[in-house]
This record gives structure tokens, sequence and C-alpha cells, in this order.
């Protein structure tokens, strides 16, 4: 049965069918949620909202930060259902042509799936180091392309912006509009998003940053995800794509510690029970704690947005989830 698509606050009481969301377990850890710099708590279970919290104001338009990259996936993903991207297997060379004078001929098997899965194998030093200069290159696209090959694409497994910066700018190539409108037209209307905001590189809107969403509208994406990409009735994005895009393509940083990664899909992040020890899921994420949580056999959706203080303490937004949210959602 396909669940609300509305966002609603809803009481929960006794006398509902299912056990009540235990709020007390929640709003008495408010105080650790604040030495932990967390900004923001939406829930959803079973198509409503159960609880949100903000601290010390409103829900308020803020950086995401790298989970740009699964709104980006997403509309990848439209794309190719409306017949403006070919299919994943589609080569990149089809939209840049510097790729056929380059020396190295195994840019030419660069396919946009590689780019989806972080595999094309360009050298990029590790947790996406070469980023900042690519932001300061004359031109962004010329500067990822001209990267030398380390790998064999669809051979390793490498975190790159710049690859999703690539997909980018392929996506407005074959729109022939930028990707912020397209993503209006096509996504952030249809599920009434507030006023998003995403930043350009050269008059390109960066693939793998930069989009600025509400907390409740990262919410709201989870549960479009969750809903096999059916909103309102109207089918947003293919159920295969969903599928294909949270489903394991690469071992990614499953043995990462701490543990705020897991495998790799198409610019989604995945997590089996096995990997985490309680629930299969999966995920988006941005630096420093920013997430989108996905459990769909719990119908569970959180959003969680955390003041940045490092990489490795988005931890503290996972242990919000696995050892507050998961007990307090009992289903």
């Amino acid at each position: 049965m396909q669940l609300s698509a509305n966002i609603e606050r809803q009481k929960i009481n006794d006398s509902m069918d299912k056990p009540p969301l235990n709020l007390r377990r929640l709003e008495e850890r408010i105080p650790e949620y604040r030495s932990w710099k967390i900004k923001d708590i939406v829930l959803v279970q079973h198509g409503v909202q159960a609880w949100e919290w903000h601290d010390g104001q409103d829900d308020r338009v803020g950086a995401v930060y790298s989970c740009t990259k699964s709104i980006l996936s997403a509309l990848i993903g439209i794309a190719i259902k409306r017949g403006e991207i070919d299919d994943v297997e589609q080569p990149i060379s089809e939209y840049f042509m510097q790729i056929h004078r380059d020396k190295d001929s195994r840019k030419k098997a660069i396919r946009i799936k590689h780019l989806l899965t972080m595999t094309p194998g360009f050298d990029w030093p590790e947790f996406d180091k070469p980023y900042w200069a690519m932001k300061r290159a004359e031109e962004a696209v010329r500067f990822v392309l001209d990267r030398p090959m380390a790998h064999d694409p669809g051979e390793a497994f490498t975190y790159n912006s710049g690859g999703s910066y690539l997909l980018s700018a392929i996506l407005s190539q074959a729109t022939g509009m930028p990707v912020y409108d397209y993503a209006d037209m096509h996504l952030f209307r249809k599920l009434n998003f507030r006023k998003p905001r995403w930043n350009s590189l050269h008059g390109i809107h960066e693939g793998g940053a930069g989009l600025h969403l509400a907390s409740r509208d990262m919410a709201k994406f989870g549960l479009l995800y969750l809903q096999g990409g059916a909103w309102n009735g109207e089918q947003i994005i293919p159920e295969a794509w969903v599928s294909d895009s949270t489903s394991m393509h690469h071992k990614g940083y499953l043995h990462y510690e701490p543990p705020i990664f897991g495998a790799y899909g198409y610019h989604w992040w995945i997590s089996s029970k096995e990997h985490n020890g309680a629930v299969d899921l999966y995920f988006a994420k941005g630096y420093g704690g920013q997430y989108i949580f996905v459990i769909p056999e719990r119908q569970i959706v959180a959003a969680v947005r955390k003041e940045p203080t490092g990489k490795s303490d988005a931890i503290y937004a996972k242990r919000l989830l696995f050892e507050d949210i998961l007990p307090a959602l009992q289903s």
C-alpha cells in the first residue's frame, strides 16, 4: 500500500494500532544532541511525520553538502526515464569531446554508471582532496577530465566530487537547461520544497555539493525513495531506478572507522544489517553529519542535520539513529 505523501505532524497515542513513538526517550536526550552539535531532526514513519526537533529555532534552509549527490542521482534517473539521457551505459565521451583527444584511451571507456558509482578510474586521492583545486581551476570540467587515470573504469572506488560535477554538466547538456531549473520542474515543485538553493561553478550547478534544503524537505526526499519514487499518485522517479540506485555496486568504505559510510550505489550509501548490526538501510550523507536515512523494513525516514565539526564527527548522527531513533520508533 502506498504511503501518504504528506508529511504532517501527527499525534501518536496509545489508541493507534502501531506502538507509539517514545517521545520521552528522544526529548530527554536533547541536551546530548546539543553537545553533539545536532541542529535538526525530522522523523517520518509509515508516511507521516512522527517527530521533529530544531535547535532553538524553526526549520531553515541550510547546506546539505554531499547529500546533493543523491538528489543529482534522482535527476539522472528522471532524465533517463524521459529519454534525455540514453542509459547508464552511455559513454561520457559523447558529452566531452576532449576525451577523444586524450592520450589515455581508457577515458573513452568511462560511462555514466562509473561516475554514479565513483569508479571512473581518475587519479583522485582519498576523501576528495582535489575538490578544492577543482573549484579554483579556470575550467572545472577540464580539470576533472585532465586528471590522469589510476585505474581502469569500474575497477576501483575513489570518492570523487569531480565525477559528480561531470554528471551535472552532462545533465545540463542533455536537457538543455540549468540543473537547478530541471530539478525545480521535475522534483522540487512536485514535493513542494521550500526555496532550495544550489551553488554553481563556472555556470554549472555543483553535482557533489552546494545544495541547500530545509530538513523537512530532506525527509520528503527520503520518503519519495521509500515509496519507490512515487508521490501523490505520480511516478516521479522510476521504481527500478530507486532500486538500482540503492543497491550495492561497490563495497565503497564498508570498513572505514568510525562507521560513518558504507557500501556504494548510484550516489547513495548502503549499510546492511550485517554491516551495522541492526537493520538494512541506505542513506544520503553530507560532510560532518548531514544524513537522510531510509529504512524500508521499518518504514522509517530520518533527516538529521549537524553543525560540521570534522569528518569523523558524523558518527554522532549515526549514534543518534542507532541509539535513540530506532529504539524510539519500534514497529
